[in-house]
């Protein structure tokens, strides 16, 4: 199987085992630095999946926006 093809099928288990991923998640958890690919393509196949933007805090105080992708209920 293809690495991209692993990728996208290794996001799509975490997502039902986890219910979401954020671009952090997927790379320390998963080794993938471009989930947004992945759920493109997880899109495009039919899966109904939203991206939520969220903010925090960094490290330095700074607010930083990520987008939490989940399945659509």
């Amino acid at each position: 199987m293809a690495r991209k093809a692993k990728q996208k099928m290794r996001t799509l288990q975490y997502l039902l085992d986890f219910g979401s991923i954020t671009n952090y998640e997927a790379f320390e958890d998963l080794g993938i630095t471009r989930v947004s690919a992945r759920i493109c393509e997880l899109r495009k196949e039919g899966y109904p999946i939203v991206s939520i933007s969220e903010t925090r805090l960094n490290r330095y105080g700074e607010t930083t926006r990520y987008t939490r992708y989940r399945m659509a209920s």
